[in-house]
């Protein structure tokens, strides 16, 4: 029995790369409430007189509930075998003359459990995404420091191009956060109430950081298509794109709580065995990735248009062409890639999933940083102004410094030709 438990744990390490399960307080967590619950039920018993036959227990995983000699007591697999079996089965046990029997079947093939070896993709897709959001916060937040320090790129464009900076910083920051809650090594992790609202926490975080960045993404969409319907016009709506940015991703996150609360408050809120709270998440995210695709569609059709209109002048088509190839760029980093896999069937294979929405969608900051910020011609001109800046201030000091030399040097010729002087004078005196 004690095989099993230990098996059951170390397949739970395993199966956490895939279903975001908190390692060790999923295993005791899930133990100790049936385990609980068996000890209500024996209570039950206390006053049963029961001389001749087994008396209720608790064995590690099952409750057997007081039996007499001779009977056989039958009990459903526990409800830690779901996480990773569809099988519904029952172990038995003989009540004896000299006590409990073994259970049979065996646990293993009564409730469809098989040891898994952890996948060394998995190891290798955490890896890869772990590099890719660290390497895209890195330029995240370097983009970020140069579209605020220097005033010439404050626009109502870069705003918007900086608030989806924060919102990809915000993103890692809280892949990061929930990596460490989730899939701690640390063997001293307590599984108390404190630590599991701690890890309800960071999953809260975590979801308004992923609903924050898609719309954002959404918003940049928005704008682009606002600049081409009213002839590159400043928008003067900057506070409804905050509204959708932030303000929306609140309100889903906030609904998305309650719905954890009161339908599914059940270990650290990684699971979704329940409808609506998945559907709290996943519908505002999926609306967002079609919405951003049918801008990408309007987008392209508006562009093709005024490309072929006869009475664009060179400027202007010149303009739109730039504005194009930036689009083509862009608009398939707003989530438009999402589409490939939002309605795919759920028998896809999970490891084109992960390599493709994890691997791929942790360097998307990183691309995002390049285009918006890095490859940008206003960001590169005030860059290599303020280079050239430092160049010729680096010159003025060396210039300074050389005359300040130059002129140190002529004040000591000078005194000490006059002491020359003066000591010819005395000498010729004498």
């Amino acid at each position: 029995m004690r095989n099993v438990l230990l098996k059951i744990v170390l397949t739970f390490a395993s199966l956490f790369w895939v279903n975001g399960i908190q390692q060790d307080c999923q295993v005791f967590l899930e133990i100790q409430q049936e385990h609980l619950h068996c000890l209500a039920q024996l209570n039950k018993f206390n006053g049963t007189n029961l001389s001749t036959g087994c008396h209720g227990t608790w064995a590690n995983l099952s409750c057997w509930l007081p039996a007499k000699v001779g009977e056989t007591v039958t009990v459903h697999c526990p409800k830690l075998f779901r996480h990773f079996s569809d099988k519904i089965g029952n172990v038995s046990k003989n009540c004896t003359a000299m006590g409990w029997s073994e259970s049979f079947p065996a646990y293993d093939i009564a409730c469809g459990y098989e040891e898994i070896i952890v996948d060394t993709f998995f190891v290798l897709a955490k890896a890869i995404y772990t590099f890719g959001h660290s390497v895209s916060l890195v330029a995240l937040t370097t983009g970020s420091a140069i579209l605020i320090l220097f005033r010439k790129l404050h626009c109502t464009r870069n705003y918007i191009h900086l608030n989806l900076f924060f919102s990809f910083i915000l993103r890692a920051i809280s892949v990061f956060l929930k990596d460490g809650a989730l899939f701690s090594d640390d063997s001293s992790l307590e599984c108390e109430e404190a630590s599991m609202v701690g890890c309800k926490a960071i999953l809260v975080f975590f979801q308004y950081s992923i609903i924050a960045n898609f719309y954002w993404l959404l918003v940049e969409g928005l704008y682009l298509q606002t600049l081409l319907l009213f002839f590159f016009s400043e928008n003067k709506y900057f506070a409804v794109y905050i509204l959708i940015g932030w303000g929306m991703p609140t309100l889903f996150t906030v609904v998305w709580t309650l719905t954890r609360v009161y339908l599914e408050d059940t270990d650290c809120w990684d699971t979704n065995r329940h409808i609506i709270p998945w559907w709290t998440i996943s519908g505002p995210i999926l609306l967002s990735i079609i919405l951003n695709f049918l801008l990408f569609i309007s987008i392209i059709r508006i562009l093709v248009q005024k490309l072929r209109s006869p009475d664009i002048g060179r400027n202007d088509q010149l303009q739109y062409k730039r504005l194009t190839k930036s689009t083509l760029l862009l608009i398939p980093l707003f989530g438009v890639h999402y589409m490939v896999f939002a309605f795919f069937p759920h028998n896809v294979s999970t490891n084109y999933k992960i390599a493709f929405e994890l691997c791929l969608g942790s360097f998307q900051g990183l691309v995002v940083a390049i285009l918006y910020c890095f490859l940008n011609s206003e960001v590169q001109t005030e860059l290599k102004r303020k280079w050239r800046g430092v160049i010729s201030n680096r010159k003025l000091n060396a210039d300074d410094n050389m005359h300040r030399t130059s002129i140190t040097g002529n004040g000591s010729s000078i005194r000490n030709a006059c002491a020359q002087s003066i000591q010819q004078s005395e000498t010729s005196v004498v």
